[in-house]
């Protein structure tokens, strides 16, 4: 595609929970036609789904990546990942090609490896 840049899964997981935010609160403010939400309803409930999904700390050698999946059915719809320990850098946070599931990955000045925590956010596609 010469002259056009691709949508990347990261800013088009953005767009659709922006977009199903944006669409939560257009339901809210919708009294003009006769439909308003529960009071105290999160925007994520208008995402069929929705779950988010945690790969707790623990430490791997420097740039080795972290994998977490999405139950069964879901796809990833946003995610992150931390770097924790004493000079730690978080080198890499994305989806997977699949978009199955997030990736997270770091390194460690002067120490052999890092913790890294992985989050998702699935849903239903």
């Amino acid at each position: 595609m010469r002259g056009k840049k691709a949508i990347g899964a990261g800013a088009l997981a953005l767009a659709l929970v922006a977009g199903a935010g944006w669409a939560a609160q257009a339901a809210t403010d919708d009294t003009a036609a006769g439909r308003t939400a529960p009071a105290g309803a999160p925007a994520a409930a208008a995402v069929d789904g929705y779950e988010i999904v945690t790969l707790p700390n623990a430490n791997v050698p420097n740039f080795e990546r972290r994998t977490l999946y999405c139950p069964p059915g879901k796809v990833v719809i946003g995610g992150g990942a931390e770097a924790q320990g004493e000079g730690a850098v978080l080198v890499g946070s994305f989806p997977t090609d699949d978009a199955t599931g997030w990736i997270g990955l770091g390194r460690q000045d002067a120490y052999p490896d890092v913790g890294i925590s992985v989050y998702a956010i699935c849903a239903y596609p």
